[in-house]
């Protein structure tokens, strides 16, 4: 069942949704080699603390960290650990915000130092993707459409689509209805209305869009051992168009 949001409820996700991109702007700044995922899973549980909010992924399921942070081949879900981040390396840090009992989600990938060409093509394909899949997130378009505009985009360059995880609806839960894949075709799933608020979080692979799940049943990586990076907006649908709320 999709959960409609009135225009003051979605005003509420806004500012999860700016604190949260605040957060990522934090995160940006410290992102270098020599720090570990662990020290910013930290800073980050420190930071929303601080501004009143929480991290709505620790103790979910059972997962116990802040963040996700999925370093290289590392698709998502991945544990925050001590190990150092050294130059070379792409990081994505992934995170719900609750504040006031409203949700935001966004992941952003970082580089850390100087990055190799093809990890570089990867990253900028990822965000383009994402935001051509925004544009399709208008009223009396379809699921489907966004789905479709990622994986032309991503496919024509090279890269392939993951489809094992995918965005979905959120408000007071994280997960709500509809699902959001990131490929398929145009024209295809529930119809876009006003009031829906949804993530759109491609995850694009250098290799096959295949995965695998390490044994402590979270982490997943490339089959492969590819790189994978993926980012995340939280958006409404509005009559003016999308609405990014974890814009930065």
């Amino acid at each position: 069942m999709i959960i409609y949001k009135s225009k003051r409820e979605i005003e509420k996700m806004n500012e999860a949704g700016t604190l949260l991109a605040e957060c990522h702007k934090e995160i940006k700044k410290i992102i270098k080699p020599g720090i570990s995922t662990l020290e910013i899973d930290a800073f980050v549980e420190h930071f929303l603390k601080k501004n009143g909010a929480t991290p709505e992924q620790k103790g979910y399921q059972g997962y116990p960290f802040a963040t996700c942070a999925s370093v290289n081949d590392v698709i998502c879900h991945g544990f925050p650990n001590k190990k150092k981040l050294k130059s070379g390396d792409i990081v994505t840090i992934d995170m719900v915000v609750n504040l006031n009992g409203w949700l935001a989600d966004s992941a952003w990938s970082y580089t850390v130092g100087e990055v190799s060409e093809k990890a570089q093509h990867l990253l900028e394909v990822t965000e383009r993707s994402l935001y051509l899949g925004i544009e399709q997130a208008v009223i009396g378009n379809r699921i489907g459409d966004i789905s479709h505009a990622i994986q032309q985009y991503a496919e024509s360059e090279g890269l392939s689509v993951v489809r094992e995880f995918i965005g979905h609806g959120i408000g007071r839960s994280m997960h709500e209805d509809p699902q959001v894949p990131h490929a398929g075709p145009k024209g295809t799933g529930p119809l876009l209305k006003e009031g829906m608020v949804l993530t759109i979080e491609p995850m694009l692979n250098t290799g096959k869009r295949y995965v695998k799940i390490d044994d402590d049943g979270w982490t997943a990586r490339t089959f492969d051992g590819s790189l994978s990076t993926q980012y995340e907006h939280t958006l409404a649908i509005t009559k003016d168009g999308p609405l990014i709320l974890t814009a930065q």
